[in-house]
């Protein structure tokens, strides 16, 4: 019968490129990306309601509101960011300078700088500064093609800056255009007010989690030395879990210390970092569902290697690609850096970097059939971009090919109807 009408319709895309199928995209697949060129893509009440060549779409839809030109632009899904640290105050600027001077990061931590000196920098907060913070972080991703990001708390490790942090990265996604998903971080690293691990663990299990659960969709513990082991990081993804919080994991960044086989247990979402992880783990995780964050601006930024992203795609695991944004190890926004440096560092391709970083990075935060997929029945959240090619938004790197985002059928960037915090 057609569509009888439609909000906005652009025409004549030199191409529209997306991931196909549902759900998460594993070997092969992961590359078995939809190129339609010419195309058209037709919009109604915020969502996708027809691609295709443009007679196809010109026959589907009787009437449009608005039409748009597309001749020369290309349209990609938006970008997910499924591993984000957006709420924190203050920098570490001096500690890059340290770092680029020969300090590591495990020495700065023990003298009291990494994630300690960003805690209290947080905690001397108010929750609207913090929000704010939030806010301004979000509109760096979104000029770089962020349309969805997941937020962690982790730099409070108390009752309220903790809960202060996910109610300020739900208000700052409430005010922008980047959907924000909240993840407690209550686990990222131990206190000084606590004298181990298991006891701040206590403390998170019987003040926070259950005040927590009621604003963050996910929950993630650091995995490493120094900070929680097996035992506590098992006892405190249980509580999460209870409390009706899906589960991911920091692992495996510096040391393997059973992250992976811990997140297969318990059925996370997804294990994260990687760049320690052996033979023995990329094939675990191949065969589980359990996805695996591959977070390479972390491993440039910290001089690390890189995790074997190629070896995971060729055993078929779940692969998807994140910024790690935060003001210490990983201070970038951009998920087209991150996608240059999995093809140039980790053998991915392209179109595998593309699909990690929208359809599986979706699946990550459990937006499988909503975001990540130009569709029809998905959000109409999608980059246009000005380029010869679609490649050119890995191959250029640090290239700004970005022409306009649109989430759910409005143009938010660049958009003079978006005055975003200062």
């Amino acid at each position: 019968m057609g569509i009888p009408n439609a909000t906005l319709v652009i025409h004549e895309l030199r191409a529209l490129v997306t991931p196909g199928g549902a759900g998460p995209l594993r070997g092969r697949e992961l590359a078995d990306l939809a190129v339609i060129s010419p195309a058209s893509l037709a919009i109604r009440d915020g969502a996708v309601v027809s691609v295709g060549r443009p007679e196809d779409v010109r026959r589907e839809v009787r009437r449009e509101s608005e039409l748009m030109d597309g001749r020369g632009l290309i349209a990609l899904p938006g970008f997910v960011d499924c591993h984000t640290h957006a709420a924190f105050l203050g920098d570490r600027v001096e500690e890059f300078d340290l770092r680029s001077r020969g300090a590591s990061y495990e020495e700065l931590h023990a003298a009291g700088g990494g994630i300690a000196s960003t805690v209290r920098a947080t905690r001397a907060g108010s929750e609207e500064e913090l929000a704010r913070a939030v806010e301004r972080h979000l509109r760096w991703m979104l000029g770089h093609g962020t349309t969805t990001a997941e937020v962690k708390s982790g730099y409070g490790l108390d009752r309220d800056t903790e809960l202060r942090s996910l109610r300020a990265a739900v208000a700052a996604g409430e005010r922008c255009p980047v959907d924000v998903v909240p993840t407690y971080l209550g686990a990222h690293s131990v206190p000084p007010e606590f004298g181990s691990a298991e006891e701040y663990v206590e403390f998170a299990i019987r003040e926070v989690i259950p005040e927590a659960a009621r604003i963050a969709r996910q929950a993630d513990v650091f995995m490493e030395r120094g900070a929680f082991e097996a035992p506590e990081a098992r006892r405190y993804l249980k509580a999460c879990r209870d409390a009706g919080l899906d589960l991911r994991l920091h692992g495996d960044q510096f040391t393997e210390r059973g992250a992976v086989p811990l997140a297969i247990e318990l059925g996370a979402r997804s294990v994260d970092h990687l760049e320690a992880t052996g033979e023995e783990g990329v094939r675990a995780l191949a065969s589980s569902d359990v996805a695996a964050v591959l977070l390479p601006a972390s491993a440039l930024f910290l001089d690390r290697p890189f995790p074997p992203g190629r070896a995971l795609v060729d055993a078929g695991a779940i692969v998807a690609l994140a910024t790690d944004f935060n003001p210490g190890s990983s201070f970038c926004e951009s998920l087209p850096l991150v996608m240059s440096l999995a093809c140039t560092r980790m053998g991915l391709s392209p179109a595998e970097a593309l699909a990690a970083c929208t359809a599986n990075a979706a699946h990550v935060l459990g937006l499988d059939g909503r975001v990540g997929r130009l569709l029809p029945g998905y959000r109409a959240d999608l980059l246009l971009l000005s380029a010869p090619d679609w490649r050119y938004v890995a191959y250029h790197l640090g290239g700004e090919h970005l022409e306009m985002v649109i989430k759910a059928g409005e143009a938010v960037w660049p958009s003079p109807m978006y005055q975003p915090a200062v």
